[in-house]
């Protein structure tokens, strides 16, 4: 099956049924009560599982990502399964938040991370006509991934205890995860679709770089790769900001009941979800600068708005809706416009050195709202992501490399 299949959305099959199980990364605040409850736990350093997870996840992306162009994405994405599959299940034996740490956290989010990046780099070049569409449409699963597995961890839980239920649920993990690696295939060389060719420089938006394919290092050498790590450091900070503590907004601010205010939880992963669908196919139709400026501009109006309003249920679950569906959106341009800007043949790569800031922001963020307080981190994401605003106005492609004598100029969208 190697270098070629039958039907290329065989493979789209396979990295959907990867996303949502990796997706069940999100439901990690189903795990916090039970946890504490029964170890009786400090809940912060029970919900720091969730930052090391994310952290270690971020840290994999960059080299998977550098493996995978290498080995290919098969072979990483199914020791990415086990290692998911493994973390988890070994959790079911923590004793102490440091094993829990190291379970859970380093072991499993490193195998999320490996398993993360490879559907993203090989659909990209399976579909080049629709990278923003098919993009958002993986990356959908992710969001979808904690709705499903949510009712079945919380029977788990409630059936077994939630230490059994980490042993069965990284079985179901890696075992889906590993399957779905099976259907990962790099397409033959100068692969076009049937009827497609490659647009001009000035396509997507006038957003593409059009010719040549950057190393990593060649890509740290523009300008246009700082503004990358610019929009995914500051748009996952203030997303993570939300998603992490949703409901403690909603309890402190909104003075809502827990699980009134647990109700945002489940409209960020539905708006997750819609923004990784929705925006990757308006970033192909209206281009990535008109899409990645109106994520920014939605962004930091929510966040002010939630810093200097005083808000109700529905305005509560308003603004958290709509960071959901940015924080998609970003998820889904961001990729496509690493290969778009740099090319396709080092994506995975590329954009793992990209990546590795939404681990910062993971470490960071949820941390920064709990110790200055809600409305003042609200504030200093709001200012953060009009900076994001800004960069969008100015972003174009990267001037192409010198082109080493011999080496042939690869068109790319």
């Amino acid at each position: 099956m190697e270098g070629k299949v039958a039907n290329r959305w065989i493979v789209v099959l396979g990295s959907i049924l990867m996303q949502l199980s990796l997706g069940a990364i999100y439901t990690w605040s189903l795990f916090n009560a039970p946890l504490v409850e029964k170890f009786g736990w400090d809940p912060g350093a029970t919900v720091f599982t969730f930052s090391i997870t994310l952290a270690y996840f971020a840290l994999a992306v960059i080299f998977a990502g550098r493996i995978q162009d290498k080995i290919g994405p098969r072979k990483v994405a199914t020791v990415g399964g086990i290692l998911t599959g493994l973390g988890v299940a070994t959790a079911s034996f923590a004793t102490s938040p440091t094993m829990l740490y190291l379970t859970y956290g380093v072991i499993a989010g490193i195998g999320i991370g490996a398993a993360y990046v490879t559907p993203l780099a090989t659909c990209v070049k399976w579909f080049p006509e629709k990278r923003g569409l098919i993009t958002g449409l993986v990356l959908a699963a992710l969001g979808v991934g904690g709705m499903v597995f949510k009712p079945i961890i919380i029977m788990f839980i409630s059936s077994v205890g939630v230490s059994s239920a980490f042993l069965y649920l990284g079985i179901i993990y890696g075992t889906l995860i590993v399957l779905g690696a099976q259907f990962l295939v790099v397409p033959p060389a100068g692969y076009h679709p049937p009827g497609w060719s490659p647009p001009k420089p000035a396509a997507a938006g006038g957003f593409s770089a059009g010719m040549r394919n950057f190393t990593t290092g060649e890509a740290m050498r523009t300008p246009q790769f700082y503004m990358l790590v610019v929009w995914m450091l500051f748009g996952s900070a203030a997303a993570l900001m939300i998603i992490s503590v949703a409901a403690n907004i909603g309890m402190q601010m909104v003075g809502l009941s827990l699980a009134a205010a647990g109700n945002a939880v489940v409209t960020i992963s539905l708006f997750n979800a819609a923004g990784r669908l929705g925006w990757g196919g308006i970033s192909d139709r209206f281009g990535r600068r008109t899409s990645i400026l109106a994520i920014f501009i939605l962004f930091s109006a929510a966040m002010l708005f939630m810093s200097t309003v005083t808000m109700t249920y529905v305005s509560f679950l308003l603004a958290t809706c709509i960071v959901g569906f940015c924080f998609g959106g970003l998820a889904a341009i961001l990729p496509t416009l690493t290969a778009e800007w740099f090319g396709t043949a080092n994506v995975g790569n590329n954009y793992g050195a990209v990546f590795l800031f939404y681990g910062v922001a993971a470490l960071t963020a949820p941390r920064l709202s709990i110790a200055i307080g809600f409305e003042a981190a609200f504030m200093v994401a709001a200012a953060a992501c009009a900076i994001g605003v800004v960069v969008a106005f100015l972003a174009k492609p990267p001037a192409l490399p010198a082109v080493d004598p011999g080496q042939t100029r690869d068109k790319i969208a």
